[in-house]
């Protein structure tokens, strides 16, 4: 899918994702079928999701946390979606610099780091090395809940 102007501002404005398609459309000088349209063929595509995001510090007894881990392998798309499976994690991406792969994870009440480390990261062959970066305050960064 092309991803032109029209589509970058309509994401823009989606920043709010309960932001009503039709002041979208007032602002944009479009229908409001048309952003409608757009943003279900976003959707479609794989593009845009929609999705609840918390402030992780708000929430007694939760921590973010990015884990920076070394494989023994370069096989790194199928391990990015192995660990992007794992229980807690938000997401995975492939990375440049000392590590090959960075987790960001949310653990909640009971889920230590300790226990998403040998019982989850565990699970997934080659990993040569890991080290963990627990988040104290976040700006800016909020997660979808998914514990």
């Amino acid at each position: 899918m092309d991803i032109d102007d029209t589509n970058i501002q309509i994401l823009r404005h989606l920043k709010d994702g309960r932001k009503p398609f039709k002041l979208i459309a007032e602002e944009l000088s479009l229908t409001e079928n048309t952003i409608r349209s757009r943003v279900n063929k976003l959707i479609e595509e794989g593009i845009l999701k929609f999705s609840g995001n918390v402030q992780v510090d708000a929430l007694s007894g939760h921590n973010l946390l990015y884990l920076g881990v070394k494989l023994k392998t370069m096989d790194l798309q199928k391990k990015a979606e192995e660990f992007s499976r794992l229980r807690g994690v938000v997401s995975a991406g492939i990375v440049t610099g000392r590590y090959d792969i960075i987790l960001q994870a949310l653990l909640g009440p009971g889920y230590t780091l300790l226990e998403f480390i040998t019982e989850q990261v565990a699970k997934v062959e080659d990993v040569q090395t890991v080290e963990s970066f627990i988040v104290y305050k976040g700006y800016n960064l909020k997660v979808p809940y998914i514990l």
